[in-house]
């Protein structure tokens, strides 16, 4: 069997690719026309037609230059997510796909046709090859009457199960499955039954569930005090009840994602009746029980996430792409990338391996704007996408290989001076793409935009 390292190679640039990427590379990735006919002969032929779809954005007499630049930049270590790779420069082939990894849905309102809705939003989503988030705690809890309908609900849980098999059934664009990710506050009074959701077999199981953990909630578990699970109440049901909403033994007041819909204080919070109350360590108990079994749900501190927001002033962050690290908007998107820190390791394994930090700042910053022209060609399905992404511009830029580079230039992984390097590679990689996002915003105009064309 041949190897997939040449030993007499004096760079990690003079690697072959192993049969394993050639193999994936083919299956997700590669151009083929429809009647299987090979277009990227090469994998170097998927970085040409990427950085080819990616400079066309720039000014016709800049489209040269950039295309140099950023096939350089792909052959150096940048690697942009897979819908980027597999479908950018592909419209011919394809029209319908996006270059849209991450997108969350417009919040699931709680009513049967804002519900059908977004799952038919969903499906074209999906269909387009980008995973999608919903926070499913907007819906009213299982057993509370429906006004229009005379009946009871069967709750949010039922629900997901409609997003479930309606994700099962529709056909991913790009070689992969439907992904998805359900959020749900903890605070919610049907939370045990969605902690518990995975324990039924075969249900939700195209679904990532995470929880939306408060500050509030975190010290009740701290204090062991008890927690209230509780839903929002709208000003016709506190007339047509009679509802005391100052009573605190039936009614606590929380911040929530639909506040106008429902009876608000001078502060801005909800209205929420009380449905039942149980130990928060209990609550806790049940969660971490949970993740141990089935590695579900995840745990976002929500709080933390729009306190650490940089656009927390026009938006409220409630959900995640299906995979968690992405925390969006109401139809928010994010393209992503990774650098290969492996490719800047010279002499490796050798007394003297050193990291090329020159060349790793100039690739995150020609990535930079690489990513920011993926936002130009973004194809997703729906306009509020569209309009959120181009007024916001969001992208993600990761590392990998970083347990690999450490070994490489000779450094035990958790020493102190791994540690020190793996903050001086964050920390670079961040000034890097700052850097030369000022400049972007110089010659493009800065983000998030906001004037009559969009609604903040």
């Amino acid at each position: 069997m041949k190897s997939a390292v040449n030993l007499d190679t004096h760079s990690v640039t003079d690697m072959e690719f192993q049969p394993a990427s050639l193999d994936i590379w083919d299956a997700k990735y590669r151009l083929a026309a429809k009647d299987g006919t090979k277009i990227d002969v090469t994998i170097d032929d998927t970085y040409k037609r990427v950085a080819r779809a990616l400079a066309n954005v720039e000014s016709e007499s800049q489209r040269e230059h950039y295309f140099e630049e950023f096939v350089w930049a792909l052959r150096s270590g940048a690697i942009p997510a897979g819908r980027i790779m597999s479908n950018a420069g592909a419209r011919e082939h394809k029209p319908a796909t996006s270059t849209i990894n991450c997108t969350v849905s417009g919040t699931v309102g709680d009513s049967m046709d804002n519900i059908l809705n977004k799952v038919h939003e969903a499906g074209l989503t999906l269909k387009a090859g980008c995973g999608i988030g919903y926070e499913f705690s907007t819906l009213r809890p299982k057993g509370a009457y429906v006004t229009g309908a005379g009946a009871y609900t069967s709750g949010p849980l039922s629900f997901m199960d409609i997003y479930d098999k309606m994700c099962f059934t529709v056909s991913s664009a790009g070689g992969r499955r439907g992904a998805q990710m359900g959020t749900f506050d903890v605070g919610h009074p049907d939370v045990m039954e969605f902690i518990r959701a995975k324990r039924v077999d075969g249900r939700l199981r195209q679904v990532n569930r995470s929880l939306l953990v408060t500050d509030e909630f975190m010290q009740a578990v701290v204090n062991e005090e008890d927690w209230k699970l509780a839903f929002p109440v709208t000003p016709k049901e506190v007339e047509d009840d009679g509802l005391d909403v100052s009573d605190n033994r039936q009614f606590v007041w929380r911040e929530w994602p639909e506040a106008g819909n429902y009876v608000q204080n001078d502060e801005g919070l909800v209205a929420c009746k009380i449905y039942k109350t149980l130990p928060a360590r209990r609550v806790w108990d049940v969660i971490m029980a949970s993740t141990y079994d089935f590695a579900e749900p995840g745990f976002v501190l929500i709080d933390k996430v729009n306190e650490m927001n940089n656009n927390w002033f026009c938006e409220n962050i409630r959900a995640t792409n299906p995979s968690g690290e992405q925390p969006l908007p109401p139809y928010g998107s994010c393209l992503l990338g990774s650098v290969n820190l492996t490719r800047f390791v010279e002499k490796p394994f050798t007394d003297e391996a050193r990291f090329d930090w020159e060349n790793f700042r100039k690739v995150v910053k020609v990535f930079t704007r690489m990513l920011d022209n993926v936002v130009e060609i973004n194809g997703l399905p729906l306009p509020q996408q569209r309009n959120e992404i181009q007024r916001k511009r969001r992208h993600g830029m990761g590392f990998l290989g970083l347990g690999s580079t450490i070994t490489m230039l000779r450094m035990k992984y958790g020493e102190p001076a791994a540690v020190e390097f793996t903050e001086e590679v964050a920390k670079q990689l961040a000034l890097a793409g700052w850097e030369e996002g000022l400049e972007l915003a110089r010659e493009k105009g800065p983000a998030p935009i906001m004037n009559e064309n969009f609604e903040v």
